[in-house]
């Protein structure tokens, strides 16, 4: 007979392989795959909620600049955005800038840059969008995009973050027919949204709405040409006004993208007057459905 306590010896290793059967190497990838499902569900819907403005044709993205790091103008901007019914909001891709746009909006954050490697921790703090482009400070130092470039930089930001929302921006510097067919490859290449520009290359000759009309026309043009040759949205940025920004619209983009019209006011009320100017005029008053989106997802 076996001695006092020696059968719970006995059994103790029974039940010590019971316990541990739910964290063997089958259920620990159970586990994972369930949890890149839930992580796969999660993201799928928060690219849903950035990407509804534009597919209802009322995207206004606000824009701080590429290489605008000072924090007191990104809040001002981010807070200008915010308050005045824009839909989304764009920073330098700074994970720090990001953290303090997150303090000041519930709207997506988007983050632009010409070198993929920076977007990861920039998209870890919590921003929901990447775009490759805003180049007009690249231009004032003789620097141009060639296609090639703006195509290997789309797949290389597409290896590294394979699921986010990706913007590309196509350069004016290039020909009409030549931005359609970049266009065209980005949108082959996994790019959601492309975004046009031109306002650093017009120089209005007449004053007031007609200067405004004048400045706006090569990003209006490459907005009705470029929605016309792909199926993705696109996003008419640069030279910008309340005046022009719903002409985008009816020319074809699903959305406009205002930068220096706002981020060169020193006064967040009147950059909060003017976001609000330019969400009256292309009807954008659902900015709040936005947010709201995001954090059901989030939560």
């Amino acid at each position: 007979m076996a001695a006092p306590g020696s059968l719970g010896l006995l059994q103790a290793p029974s039940f010590a392989a019971a316990k541990c059967r739910p964290v063997t190497a089958t259920s620990r990838g159970a586990a994972r795959a369930v949890f890149a499902v839930r992580a796969s569900a999660a993201s799928a819907a928060t690219k849903d909620a950035v990407l509804r403005p534009f597919r209802e044709n009322r995207a206004l993205k606000i824009i701080s600049g590429l290489q605008n790091f000072d924090r007191s103008n990104v809040a001002s901007v981010v807070t200008a955005a915010d308050k005045g019914g824009a839909t989304h909001v764009d920073i330098a891709c700074d994970q720090d800038l990001v953290k303090l746009a997150l303090e000041l909006t519930n709207l997506p954050i988007c983050v632009s840059s010409v070198d993929p490697s920076s977007f990861q921790s920039a998209v870890e703090a919590g921003a929901q969008m990447i775009e490759i482009g805003n180049y007009d400070s690249f231009y004032d130092a003789g620097i141009e995009f060639s296609s090639e470039q703006i195509l290997n930089l789309t797949r290389e930001t597409r290896k590294i973050l394979p699921d986010i929302t990706l913007s590309v921006t196509v350069p004016h510097t290039l020909s009409l027919p030549d931005q359609m067919r970049l266009a065209e490859l980005l949108e082959e290449e996994g790019a959601d949204i492309i975004q046009t520009e031109g306002g650093k290359c017009s120089n209005p000759t007449k004053p007031g709405v007609l200067g405004l009309i004048e400045k706006a026309t090569p990003t209006l043009a490459a907005a009705y040409s470029i929605s016309r040759a792909v199926s993705i949205p696109v996003m008419c940025a640069s030279g910008l006004s309340s005046v022009t920004a719903p002409m985008a619209v009816t020319a074809g983009a699903a959305g406009v993208g205002v930068g220096s019209a706002i981020n060169k006011l020193n006064d967040v009320v009147a950059m909060i007057a003017e976001v609000r100017s330019i969400a009256e005029a292309l009807g954008t008053t659902a900015s709040r459905n936005v947010s709201e989106d995001l954090r059901r997802v989030h939560n």
